[in-house]
């Protein structure tokens, strides 16, 4: 017999039935499996999955009850199902609302995310979506949730994320993180080299990026040819490039809103 055949014969659960619920709570962890480090529950603590899908929202649960994570789940097609058997349940300590494929600027879903926030504060809230766009995430968040999980993470992480937030922490995806950095350092960089650069010097450089000859760009600036190159040669030091066209490509990723100050003195 296969490891998660065994494994699957000696897990003993029991399943509730409400209405447009289902909760599974997990009696029995008997398993060859590594445990996973987790939160110390209360015996009436449980999980809450928010998912108008039941096979979705069914499967998720007894994923999450294969690997142990020891504390009780509780199913529901939305806030209203909850709230009809709620005070038979235990104590709530995280909610997880799946909204799959659907978009999270559209109304519905938004409306859908900021209830469930707003009913069950201070319980945290996270969201499990096919996506993991940078705006997705950051419109998540701004709608009070404790965490946005993508589908597109294996079930260890998801598991980690529930952990995470129910600890008083937020989970984004890693990929988000990464273009929040990118974000976050291209405007950094931009700043610095503007306070780095005199007027004059910003003039030429965007003069570069537009690559035009010394001549033309002293023409432009009312400036000698010399001194346009003297300009130059403190530019290349400043961004640590070795000539025009390394000047042009550092300019043109640093300089992109054509800021040109070209009227000033």
């Amino acid at each position: 017999m296969a490891k998660d055949e065994t494994f699957l014969e000696r897990q003993s659960i029991d399943i509730f039935r409400s209405r447009n619920s289902l909760g599974v709570e997990r009696r029995e962890a008997v398993s060859e499996r590594v445990e996973y480090p987790s939160q110390t529950y209360a015996a009436n603590d449980y999980l809450a999955i928010f998912d108008k899908r039941n096979l979705d929202r069914e499967c998720l649960a007894n994923s999450l009850i294969s690997h142990q994570i020891g504390i009780s789940i509780f199913t529901f097609s939305g806030i209203a199902s909850w709230q009809q058997c709620k005070s038979t349940l235990g104590t709530l300590r995280v909610a997880l609302i799946n909204i799959g494929s659907n978009d999270i600027t559209d109304v519905s879903v938004r409306q859908e995310i900021t209830q469930l926030v707003t009913t069950l504060e201070p319980v945290p809230v996270v969201v499990l979506s096919n996506s993991q766009t940078l705006d997705h995430v950051l419109q998540a968040i701004d709608l009070g949730v404790h965490g946005f999980i993508p589908s597109s993470v294996d079930i260890d992480v998801c598991i980690e994320a529930i952990g995470l937030a129910i600890a008083g922490g937020q989970f984004v995806p890693a990929s988000s993180v990464l273009a929040m950095r990118g974000l976050v350092g291209g405007f950094v960089a931009r700043k610095a080299i503007r306070s780095a650069f005199t007027v004059r010097q910003t003039a030429v450089a965007e003069a570069l990026r537009r690559g035009k000859a010394n001549k033309m760009i002293a023409r432009e600036l009312n400036l000698c040819e010399s001194t346009v190159k003297v300009h130059i040669r403190n530019i290349m030091k400043k961004l640590g490039a070795t000539n025009r066209t390394e000047v042009a490509c550092k300019v043109g990723d640093l300089l992109p809103d054509a800021e040109h100050h070209l009227d000033r003195v």
